[in-house]
């Protein structure tokens, strides 16, 4: 039995507390992740600064964790896909290929109200959606405007492929997403250039929806139309 075998098993018969005793043991002589050493503080205090942080920071957290999440849950495990650096301020979160071509997703997490999941019953009477569906918010973080005054918010159709919606609200889970066919979204009332910036998303797989990235790749490249805005109810 090697030493490591042996601490193992000692560790394996301790008491919670003492197990806990031996990782403070440890814990100056590990980083947990390179980003320690790139910001000059450990794991402990960059977490509680973002427990420290306002509710609108911890928001956008969320939303970078919903993207890392995609990347360890879903892209870590695609077999014959490489992931392509993203160069400039993309409309995408992630640049997929494989011996196809390439897939362009944006990552979003599903819209929260009070801390809990938005039903699309509560989202503004304009965007006519049908009820017993959940909510995602599709637009940039940052606002601004172009020379013409224009807002820089909303996406356009054509810049990226795929919505991948992080379900965590609503299921606890990071590796939860749903997908869906980004031509497919709800235009803007007032420009069908643009996408609207509420989605209904549905809570189980459907003809629109998928908890599968490849079936949502198969739907884009079969070229097949089927818009959500057909599901819409009138006010």
């Amino acid at each position: 039995m090697t030493l490591v075998e042996r601490i193992k098993r000692l560790l394996a018969e301790a008491t919670p507390q003492e197990r806990e005793a031996v990782f403070r043991h440890l814990r100056p002589e590990f980083s947990i992740h390179p980003l320690e050493e790139r910001l000059g503080a450990s794991a402990e205090v960059i977490l509680e600064a973002i427990a420290r942080a306002s509710d609108l920071t911890r928001r956008g957290i969320r939303g970078v964790i919903a993207e890392a999440a995609f990347a360890m849950y879903v892209v870590a495990h695609l077999s014959g896909w490489v992931e392509e650096p993203i160069q400039g301020d993309a409309a995408y979160d992630s640049c997929l290929r494989d011996h196809v071509g390439r897939v362009r997703v944006q990552v979003k997490l599903q819209r929260q109200r009070q801390h809990r999941p938005m039903k699309s019953e509560e989202a503004p009477r304009w965007t006519k959606m049908p009820p017993g569906m959940f909510v995602v918010e599709t637009q940039r973080t940052r606002t601004g405007k172009t020379r013409s005054g224009d807002d820089t918010r909303p996406y356009r159709f054509g810049e990226f492929d795929i919505l991948a919606v992080s379900m965590h609200p609503s299921t606890g889970r990071w590796d939860s997403f749903m997908y869906t066919v980004a031509a497919w979204l709800v235009p803007d009332p007032t420009n069908p250039a643009l996408i609207q910036k509420y989605q209904p998303v549905a809570a189980v797989p459907d003809q629109h929806w998928t908890s599968d990235f490849l079936e949502a790749v198969d739907w884009l490249r079969s070229g097949v139309e089927r818009p959500l805005r057909y599901q819409l109810i009138e006010p």
